[in-house]
């Protein structure tokens, strides 16, 4: 692994603004939009969080539901803006994180991987000399003209991971995407995330699978309602999480 830093993570804040105001109406509705103040409550998501990620590694990030793992690599990804802190980031970066983002489930299969390739990048001849490809690792052959609203999560999860990897990203996120598909295309997908890494690859790794993180990754990263409850070696992080169980 590379000692060269990538991804540096400043006393990062994120903080939701959470509206109790029920309107059951549409003129309450239209009402309560010109109220001056409305009743909420502050979230805070992600509270001084700060870390780095060097080339080549596989951090693991891992948290009960609601610590702020979705939305600290949204934040990565550039998808949400934090209310403070800093995000330094070295290279291309590709996030895995809802299935489907990008798709159009009336189009087929063929169709969203050369729109979702144009989305990522790809000029159209590129993302066409990879369409064979890319179906093959997704192994949706059998499905090439079919239209996306007729697939299963798990398909969708395929397709959108095996675009993706042909961009060939510096840093890739993955948020549970894989989490819906077959054991045998996680073992695959994990074989592709190993092959990353052994080019230089920097994955940022969001599970809830604790043996797949202790197995795979060099250092984890423990959310606790918000903040760096704990950092480092896997087995160590992983331990003391499960016995704050």
């Amino acid at each position: 692994m590379n000692n060269e830093i990538v991804l540096e993570i400043k006393n990062l804040s994120k903080v939701f603004k959470i509206y109790h105001e029920k309107n059951n109406t549409i003129f309450e509705f239209i009402v309560s939009s010109f109220k001056r103040s409305k009743k909420f409550e502050h979230l805070d998501v992600l509270k001084n969080v700060s870390f780095n990620v060097r080339k080549g590694e596989m951090l693991g990030i891992i948290g009960s539901n609601g610590s702020g793992k979705s939305t600290l690599l949204k934040i990565i990804a550039n998808i949400l803006i934090p209310d403070s802190g800093q995000v330094s980031i070295t290279g291309k970066v590709i996030p895995l994180l809802e299935i489907g983002t990008g798709f159009n489930g009336e189009l087929t299969a063929r169709d969203n991987v050369i729109l979702y390739g144009l989305l990522l990048g790809f000029s159209k001849k590129e993302i066409l000399n990879k369409l064979e490809k890319i179906i093959k690792f997704a192994e949706l052959e059998n499905f090439v003209d079919t239209k996306l609203k007729n697939f299963s999560t798990g398909m969708y999860a395929r397709l959108a991971f095996s675009t993706a990897i042909e961009v060939n990203p510096d840093i890739l996120l993955i948020d549970e995407v894989l989490s819906v598909g077959d054991e045998s295309f996680q073992h695959k997908s994990f074989k592709k995330f190993l092959e990353f890494k052994s080019k230089g690859k920097t994955l940022i790794f969001v599970s809830h699978n604790l043996e797949q993180v202790k197995k795979l990754c060099d250092n984890v990263l423990w959310l606790k309602n918000g903040h760096v409850e704990s950092y480092g070696e896997p087995e160590k992080v992983i331990k003391d999480y499960l016995d704050s169980s």
